[in-house]
């Protein structure tokens, strides 16, 4: 509860007084209860006058808490207006006894290693100098914007190899597990083995713990993973890295909702470490970064930038318009026909990206076009299959006489098309070739040479060997029209991340972009511009009083609770109180925003009233959230 959020002292047996050193578990009788507890710090004395209970047990004489993170997870406590014991449930696993009680064997040091050839960096001019830093020792930070057709599993190899042929370790954190095994592999290449080890929540309990201990023990001095790895404990930390900070992945669905971006930071402050952001789109929060001069930007010129990128066409400006009138309307036009057939014909694969998966995830009336609803629990209903039959994708309830509620007719037609429809349609305008697909249900890593169409969902795009002959985009105002701050920022970055494995336009490859010319996002795509766009985006938000140019908080729960909690915090002067608007249920949410002068202050007042309200024992839970991702 968040007002107890402090440490607690007591008095350490004579029998555990040899094996309970700071960073161990143990457990503790608190308000009569036998509760889990950290050994954070031991005292010759106490400051309270009281009298002082004893450590109940010793769980494990594992030092598994170190004390990096555990400054590190009280600045994210202190950050994000949430409590200690709720970032160290993030920061440490389960414990695994029995991979703990497996024999330690430290391993034999491994040979010195030689400061990386910085060959592949050297396309951008501040590349070099960068490498040079980390193997020295230096706190450098950058934002690098890769080119087109890079291998950032390499890049990022040779940037965590030149930090241990330093002497330092380093932690880097990847979006997903495609991710993961690409950087695994140039790790090990780079590094050799026994140097990393992997940490992420789909390896299981005990491969997890296993890979933790071994990046505490000091065996390893590299631990990359997805936001699991954020908190890893690395001896003489001397890199923090993060591959697409902009992806929504990065960020903690559990309190206090942390952003693996802003936790690395946090390291690489409160370590002297350097810093490595990156990816082919730039975020808003990384340009904030650069125009601050917190991070120096690592970027090619643009000489470089024009021989690698591919031809990049829009199908909606004026001129396209004029040649084919339909491709205002079309789903696939001329545009893109004609790129996919030529790339087909030189025998290079095509790329087709559509924003969602299934056949067709939502459906309408094909009378009225009233979105089709479940009689049930009024959820969306979706066909699974071309001959499926109506389905709700909330309850999973069966639509079978489906009749519209407005008009009464009992016709659907496809509101949204998925990547499967997509797909089937495909394989029509294209007889004889094959058609693969890759989303959340598969994902393909590589594709094989010679032809053949992809259809992938944003974040499922296989690697082609080679690269695509043919890029499509389509369905581009499912990403353009959504109702989110973010909307043309994340566009561009699943766009900028499917067009990046296209052929340079020197070798034939072409990228068509279903939506109009004359959009931002559009124009940063055809530029390949992205520090541009976001440059772009964050004057904007600092204009609207927007993240990150502002610190912003959420408060959400029943509106009498939320007013509570409102009430009884002490906001800085400079706080905007917003709202109310609607939120899920009978909930509603205030948001409230003060200059990033006042960032801590606000966390600060929302932590104190959260204690307050739960030292009254309020029973109505109140969600607050800093810098939350979707803000409408």
């Amino acid at each position: 509860m968040a007002h107890l959020d402090r440490p607690f002292d007591y008095l350490v047996p004579a029998e555990l007084a040899d094996a309970a050193v700071p960073g161990t578990r143990v457990k503790v009788r608190f308000a009569g209860q036998l509760v889990d507890g950290w050994l954070l710090e031991r005292a010759d004395d106490s400051g309270h006058t009281g009298r002082l209970a004893c450590l109940d047990r010793l769980v494990s004489p594992e030092p598994v808490l170190a004390d990096e993170v555990v400054r590190l997870a009280r600045a994210v406590a202190d950050r994000y207006a949430g409590s200690l014991a709720d970032v160290l449930r993030l920061a440490v696993p389960p414990r695994h006894a029995r991979v703990e009680k497996e024999p330690h064997v430290p391993p034999e040091p491994p040979a010195p290693l030689a400061p990386p050839e910085a060959a592949g960096w050297r396309a951008y001019p501040a590349g070099p100098a960068f490498l040079r830093a980390l193997t020295e020792g230096r706190p450098a930070r950058a934002v690098w914007s890769a080119l087109p057709g890079e291998d950032w599993p390499a890049r990022y190899a040779e940037a965590v190899a030149a930090t241990v042929a330093g002497g330092r370790g380093a932690v880097v954190v990847v979006p997903d597990a495609r991710d993961l095994d690409r950087l695994d592999a140039a790790l090990t290449a780079a590094l050799g083995p026994g140097r990393h080890v992997s940490l992420s929540a789909a390896l299981g309990p005990a491969r997890r713990y296993r890979a933790f201990l071994a990046a505490r023990r000091g065996d390893v001095p590299v631990v990359i993973g997805t936001r699991a790895a954020m908190f890893a404990p690395v001896a003489r930390l001397g890199l923090v890295a993060i591959v697409d900070d902009g992806d929504d992945l990065h960020a903690e669905p559990r309190a206090p909702y942390p952003h693996a971006r802003d936790v690395l930071l946090t390291r690489a402050r409160l370590a002297d470490a350097a810093a490595l952001v990156g990816g082919y789109a730039r975020s808003a929060e990384a340009q904030l970064l650069v125009e601050t001069g917190w991070a120096r930007e690592v970027v090619a010129d643009r000489a470089t930038v024009r021989a690698r990128t591919p031809a990049v066409a829009p199908t909606g400006d004026d001129p396209q318009l004029a040649r084919d009138p339909g491709a205002a309307t079309a789903r696939l036009p001329s545009l893109a026909w004609a790129a996919a057939r030529d790339a087909l014909g030189a025998d290079a694969p095509v790329l087709v990206q559509v924003p969602r998966r299934g056949y067709l995830p939502s459906i309408s009336c094909a009378d009225c076009r009233t979105p089709a609803r479940c009689p049930h629990c009024a959820g969306p209903l979706a066909l699974p299959s071309a001959r499926g039959t109506p389905a709700c994708r909330w309850c999973g309830r069966i639509a079978a006489a489906y009749a519209c509620p407005e008009c009464g007719g009992r016709r659907l037609r496809a509101a949204v098309t998925g990547a499967r429809r997509t797909a089937e349609e495909l394989g029509r305008a294209f007889p004889g070739v094959p058609v693969r697909t890759s989303g959340r249900e598969e994902v393909l890593t590589t594709v094989p040479g010679g032809a053949g169409l992809v259809v992938a969902t944003p974040g499922a795009e296989p690697v082609a060997d080679g690269g695509y002959g043919a890029v499509l985009l389509l369905d581009s105002w499912a990403l353009l029209t959504r109702a989110d701050l973010r909307a043309g920022e994340e566009a561009l970055r699943r766009w900028l991340a499917a067009a990046a494995l296209a052929r340079p336009a020197t070798a034939g490859g072409r990228v068509v972009v279903v939506a109009d010319g004359a959009l931002a996002p559009v124009q940063a795509l055809l530029r390949w511009d992205a520090a541009w766009f976001a440059a772009r985006e964050l004057a904007e938000r600092r204009e609207l009083g927007f993240p990150p140019a502002v610190r912003m908080a959420s408060v959400t729960g029943p509106p009498e609770a939320v007013a509570d909690l409102l009430a009884a915090a002490r906001l800085p002067e400079e706080a905007e109180v917003l709202g109310p608007v609607p939120a899920d249920g009978e909930k509603e949410r205030m948001l409230v925003r003060v200059p990033r002068a006042r960032a801590a202050a606000l966390a600060e007042a929302l932590h104190a009233a959260a204690g307050a309200r739960t030292l009254r024992k309020a029973t109505d839970p109140v969600r607050v959230q800093i810098d939350p991702l979707s803000l409408f």
